[in-house]
């Protein structure tokens, strides 16, 4: 922890790291090695791959330096690099910058990683709005360092990243979500295998899909007593951040409980309980699938039609039905945030009312009855009207992995589920799936004996005891899985130059340039180029759009169609003149009312609640240049394209809770 923002009185007295060594021989780690090979061959992950490492210089990130080092080699049979590191092997150390010793701090780790053959690189973050304040410390650098890995990741074409979590920092994240009331989606933690999907900066688009990083989590079974036997083991120095013991932060308080509470009993319970919770979640999270591969379409315009008939949500559990939903919502909106409590209430009651007859705006979207269903189908699409995340991604300018890059991460990702599916199919009975409630799911815990009465007191003292200082503190903190929790809002008015490639609203890929000449134009015309030049400015004579210049893009609004209805009223003008020059004009005026007429006939195909999400393009008076999604364009002379590519595929992307 990082505590150079605590006020003096709260600051702890900061000793220096301290270092921890083994001097004697270290223990057999044969069975830690094999423990991790199997959850790599779990996640669909082989030595061959490019993979990158968290690394901070705890005993957690070295011993994943150490068994993922000892396994790739082995796997490699020892190959190296030109350097003399381990193929396709990189360490990440991240340098906060929150505290003047952490540039030496992250050199130090550096070294050690490379001593063991690990390529390593440092990288900084950087706080363009200031050092975060204190009762953000902890999530405001979480969010950096996943971001840092997500970017040198991309850049280094890597598609795997391990990170060092383990069942200690599962039970500690456990208990969190239970002083929260959450459910069993969040009682089962942090995933062992995840995607994470961000919006790189300054490339061209390949038009290529985007399939993220792999994170991985292969050590979730092993406990913090195992991490230092692994690095005692591997003869590994490792520092203990004396920061850890301060009880200002919900985990560090949760952890210290913990350890009191560590008998083999306690912990082996706990592990059970948690298993229990992850082996549920993956059973939901794999019908909820099949549940959208059964009853959703998706449309080029940007929005989802539910087949409610096909779907039949009054026989789908809540569990199941609420989880259906979160993956639609969030899709549809491209905002990661969950979908809890009257909000979720509000959508079962919705979708379980057939026929259709209302609409409901809720978690970003807009649903009501498609129309000509009669009520059996919902159309779901973005709501520009609902209020933006706090925090925006600026700017989300496009770019794409390589072909090769995409077609690894695919391949992991079918392998890991076909594994994952197998499990679920030979796993007999699933716990928890009618508990409504945190205590439910302790109560059931009990009733199956996968807790003892005595566990299921201690968990239940360390639930209530952090949920009334939760209370007490009108806490905000959100104990989620800190690999999912980029905010993907970008601002709904952004200005793009031709040749850029820009992710707007997380949703549509949209690109825009001047062409020289259209098909089409009659021969008699071929030689005239309305592409004049003045003032070292390429413009078109007839819109005035520059080469230079930027256009606006922001949401459809219900003036726009109206102005494409008036223009397709409007006449040819200059009738009476027939120079060159007027003949072009009359044949971009001619091109534009031809493209009025194709934009009407194919909104009538677009839902009036969908056409509010599409973009458009105008100008710097906020005149209507184009809408590319249904084919409008004011001028012949504009290339402009805008194709539905959300950040984050329909489903949130692949999830193992194996």
């Amino acid at each position: 922890m990082l505590f150079s923002l605590l006020p003096p009185l709260h600051r702890p007295i900061l000793l220096p790291l301290r270092h921890f060594r083994c001097k004697c021989s270290g223990p057999d780690i044969s069975f830690y090695r094999e423990a991790f090979a199997r959850k790599m061959a779990l996640a669909g992950i082989k030595p061959h791959h490019r993979i990158a490492l968290g690394v901070s210089g705890g005993s957690d990130s070295m011993a994943l330096c150490v068994l993922t080092a000892g396994w790739k080699s082995e796997g490699l049979s020892g190959k190296f690099d030109s350097s003399g590191y381990i193929d396709g092997l990189l360490g990440i150390v991240v340098d906060h910058r929150l505290r003047p010793e952490s540039v030496e701090e992250a050199r130090i780790v550096q070294e050690r990683a490379m001593k063991m053959g690990i390529r390593c690189e440092i990288s900084c973050c950087s706080w363009p709005d200031g050092r975060p304040k204190v009762g953000d410390l902890q999530e405001a650098a979480r969010e950096m360092r996943y971001q840092i890995f997500q970017d040198v990741c991309a850049k280094q074409h890597v598609g795997v990243l391990l990170v060092a979590h383990h069942a200690d920092d599962q039970a500690e994240l456990f208990i969190l979500r239970l002083s929260r009331n959450s459910g069993v989606f969040g009682l089962a933690g942090m995933a062992f295998v995840s995607q994470l999907f961000s919006a790189p900066v300054n490339r061209p688009w390949s038009g290529s899909s985007n399939n993220g990083v792999l994170l991985v989590r292969p050590m979730l079974e092993l406990s913090k007593r195992d991490m230092y036997e692994i690095c005692q083991s591997g003869k590994q120095i490792w520092v203990e951040d004396p920061t850890n013991q301060c009880t200002l932060f919900t985990r560090n308080r949760i952890r210290i409980a913990l350890k009191n509470l560590s008998s083999s009993s306690f912990s082996s319970e706990m592990k059970a309980l948690v298993s229990a919770c992850r082996l549920t979640r993956l059973f939901i999270e794999n019908i909820s699938h099949k549940m959208l591969e059964h009853s959703v379409s998706t449309m080029n315009e940007g929005y989802s039609i539910i087949d409610l008939e096909k779907l039949d949500p009054s026989n789908v559990d809540d569990l199941c039905l609420s989880r259906f939903l979160v993956m639609i919502m969030q899709f549809i909106s491209q905002r990661q945030r969950p979908i809890r409590g009257s909000v979720m209430k509000l959508l079962l009651e919705y979708i379980r009312n057939i026929p259709c007859k209302t609409s409901l705006t809720a978690a970003g979207c807009y649903l009501c009855a498609a129309p000509r269903s009669k009520g059996k189908k919902i159309i779901v699409c973005y709501s520009p009207e609902s209020p933006l995340s706090t925090k925006l991604l600026l700017p989300s300018f496009y770019c794409e992995e390589g072909a090769s890059f995409s077609s690894v991460i695919e391949q992991i990702v079918r392998d890991a589920k076909f594994y994952s599916n197998r499990f679920v199919a030979e796993t007999p009975s699933m716990p928890f799936l009618r508990a409504k409630s945190s205590e439910a799911i302790l109560k059931e815990a009990v009733q199956i004996k996968l807790i003892s009465q005595s566990t299921y007191n201690s968990i239940r003292s360390l639930q209530m005891e952090e949920h009334d200082i939760f209370c007490s503190q009108n806490g905000v903190e959100e104990p989620y899985d800190s690999g999912h929790r980029a905010r993907v809002s970008t601002p709904s008015n952004v200005q793009i130059y031709p040749g850029q490639s820009y992710h707007f609203m997380c949703r549509f890929l949209v690109t825009w340039k001047l062409s020289e000449m259209k098909d089409g134009v009659s021969s008699n015309l071929n030689e005239y180029n309305p592409i004049s030049e003045a003032d070292g400015k390429k413009f078109c004579q007839f819109c005035r759009i520059t080469q230079e210049h930027a256009l606006t893009i922001r949401h459809m609004v219900d003036a726009d169609w109206l102005y494409l209805a008036k223009l397709s009223e409007s006449q040819t003008l200059n009738e009476g003149r027939n120079d060159l020059e007027t003949s072009m004009e009359h044949w971009c005026s001619s091109y534009m009312r031809s493209s009025v007429q194709t934009a009407l006939q194919n909104l009538k195909y677009v839902p009036a609640a969908a056409r509010r999400a599409l973009p458009v393009f105008v100008n710097s008076h906020n005149l209507l240049i184009c809408i590319p999604s249904i084919g409008f364009s004011c001028c012949p002379f504009l290339s402009i394209e805008a194709e539905f590519r959300p950040r984050v595929p329909l489903g949130g992307g692949y999830r193992s809770f194996l």
